[in-house]
């Protein structure tokens, strides 16, 4: 498979090396150095695209992939406002896109085997829940995708959280989350890959589910794979559709 890969960052350069071990081939790669290098021409060398850029680029280069028609593996997080006008764009064009806030194969059996905790949970209100990140010092947005992508699955299993809220580091407020608000405490600490723990605490205990990165691999490897899925396929995707997960 011949790969475009649309931003070229350390998480650029880690799934170039996961790519050529799976014997694919990167054909095109594009930064704030090269953007000129970003033409529909360029893009039609490449079975697949994978974008990790940033927020501010991220549309202009779905859009670039709809022109070339080549499925595109979304990894950037801050666009999601426009989710519903780039899944219209992707179905009109007759396009793939495939998106995710983190394509790691095991955040994803997190993301599912916390919906299903909520459930369990749902029938123990006496049990509050809240969601804590850590993160790299280098990490300015807060809180992760993965952890709004947590706080989300929460939400929509447990009757008492309708939404949530976030707290960042050390900062002080007089208000107190409500009862109906999940809270995401946002930490940013050395160069933490990334640690996801949801907590249901009691006054007889506590139960903690985690997911500890030790590195970004797992990211870049996921979303290898997610280019790998795509193949052949039409429409607008999340990465949970890569997963068969029987157990509901």
């Amino acid at each position: 498979m011949k790969i475009a890969l649309l931003g070229y960052g350390k998480m650029g350069k880690m799934i170039e090396k996961i790519a050529t071990d799976r014997h694919h081939e990167i054909v095109l790669k594009i930064d704030q150095d090269n953007l000129d290098k970003l033409t529909v021409e360029n893009l039609q060398k490449a079975d697949a695209a994978i974008e990790f850029s940033t927020p501010d680029t991220v549309l202009n280069n779905i859009q670039k992939c709809f022109e070339a028609n080549v499925p595109i593996i979304v990894g950037t997080t801050g666009w999601y406002g426009q989710l519903q006008q780039i899944k219209d764009e992707c179905d009109k064009r007759n396009n793939a896109l495939i998106y995710a806030s983190n394509f790691s194969v095991g955040v994803n059996v997190f993301f599912h085997v916390n919906k299903i905790l909520a459930k369990v949970m749902n029938q123990y209100p006496y049990y509050d829940v809240q969601v804590e990140e850590i993160h790299h010092v280098h990490k300015l947005d807060a809180p992760s995708g993965t952890a709004m992508t947590i706080a989300e699955g929460i939400i929509e299993n447990l009757d008492s959280k309708s939404e949530w809220v976030n707290t960042v580091g050390e900062e002080v407020t007089d208000v107190a989350p409500k009862n109906n608000q999940l809270l995401i405490e946002s930490l940013r600490i050395d160069s933490v890959p990334g640690t996801h723990t949801v907590l249901y605490d009691s006054e007889v205990d506590t139960i903690e589910f985690k997911h500890t990165a030790h590195n970004r691999t797992g990211f870049a490897l996921g979303a290898v794979l997610a280019a790998e899925w795509i193949q052949g396929k039409k429409g607008f995707f999340e990465a949970k559709d890569m997963f068969s997960f029987d157990i509901k």
